[in-house]
């Protein structure tokens, strides 16, 4: 009993308390050049985003279930990309770039939370396209307010739930080795190699649920699409199928950069995996796709472009 006592204390005095986030690259010169690129793509984020959310309050025309789960994306968005880029941006040009243990914890599960948010959304804003063109008639009584809340809610409580337990599995580890995590984040692979504790438990669990949480998410979204284009071969207009489709691309489009990256990323053979090649992945899933998603939105949106127009023109011009 007394050993056991002298090795925990042991182990307590070595515990990590913060770690050393070694960021995209060591070259200054580079490093320079990637903060002013990822600043431009971080302010282009936020005025993307949030301008599609005050655009979507303002006009009355685009309170509809579409834009409501639209503008819920975009929270998304901004969200998760602001869990990350800010600190990421700092360690670019700062000498220390340390995180707390905490502040690596809390990073972790807010990306993790609206990530996973993302996911479930996607899956939700394609069964509103489902049932927007499978059955017009009744897609007011299908896609009411309270149903649209109540889809929105689910993957927010999904998200978040999902992310509460793979940040109490990974941070109940101990971490009494090295602290300098090969990342600039704080993600799960390179968190798991810095652990002194078993992984083993962490690894299946994080795997289940990970390929439950993005499989059923593109089940959902294969199955609305297919029922889509069954729905949209059937019609007899060939102006009324033009009309169907151009609804679904922008969300079409949102949805294959967003499941291909991910895919991707978590769905490769073990050998092939490279925390460089990593870094690149995550770069375009954590910073660049959500810049993409309201920029695709505006430009394939006639109902967004027109509405966006008419500020412009009251306001500006």
């Amino acid at each position: 009993m007394m050993r056991y006592m002298k090795e925990v204390k042991s182990r307590n005095q070595t515990e990590v308390t913060e770690f050393i986030l070694l960021g995209l690259s060591n070259n200054s010169d580079l490093q320079i050049a990637l903060f002013g690129l990822f600043l431009f793509i971080y302010l282009a984020t936020m005025v993307g985003n949030l301008g599609m959310i005050v655009l979507i309050k303002i006009d009355p025309h685009l309170h509809t279930p579409m834009y409501f789960f639209l503008s819920s994306l975009s929270f998304v968005d901004a969200s998760y990309s602001s869990s990350v880029t800010p600190k990421m941006l700092m360690n670019l040009v700062a000498e220390n770039t340390a995180i707390s243990f905490n502040g690596c914890a809390a990073q972790f599960y807010f990306f993790g939370s609206f990530l996973g948010t993302e996911c479930f959304l996607l899956a939700m804003m394609a069964y509103d396209r489902y049932a927007a063109i499978w059955n017009p008639l009744l897609y007011p009584v299908l896609m009411s307010v309270r149903i649209c809340f109540l889809l929105v809610a689910t993957s927010f409580l999904a998200g978040f739930g999902n992310a509460a337990i793979h940040t109490g599995m990974t941070f109940r580890l101990s971490f009494c080795g090295s602290n300098r995590i090969n990342h600039f984040y704080c993600d799960t692979p390179p968190l798991l190699k810095l652990s002194c504790s078993d992984t083993y438990i962490n690894g299946i669990v994080i795997m289940a649920f990970s390929s439950f949480n993005v499989i059923s998410c593109v089940v959902i979204v294969l199955i609305s699409y297919l029922c889509i284009l069954t729905a949209i071969l059937r019609m007899p207009s060939l102006t009324g199928r033009h009309k169907a489709f151009s609804t679904c691309a922008s969300h079409l489009m949102t949805v294959t950069i967003f499941f291909g990256t991910i895919l991707f990323m978590y769905l490769r053979p073990t050998s092939s995996y490279s925390m460089e090649q990593d870094k690149i992945v995550s770069v375009f899933y954590t910073v660049v796709i959500p810049m993409l998603n309201p920029f695709i939105y505006s430009l394939k949106n006639k109902d967004v472009k027109g509405a966006l127009k008419k500020i412009l023109e009251k306001h500006v011009l």
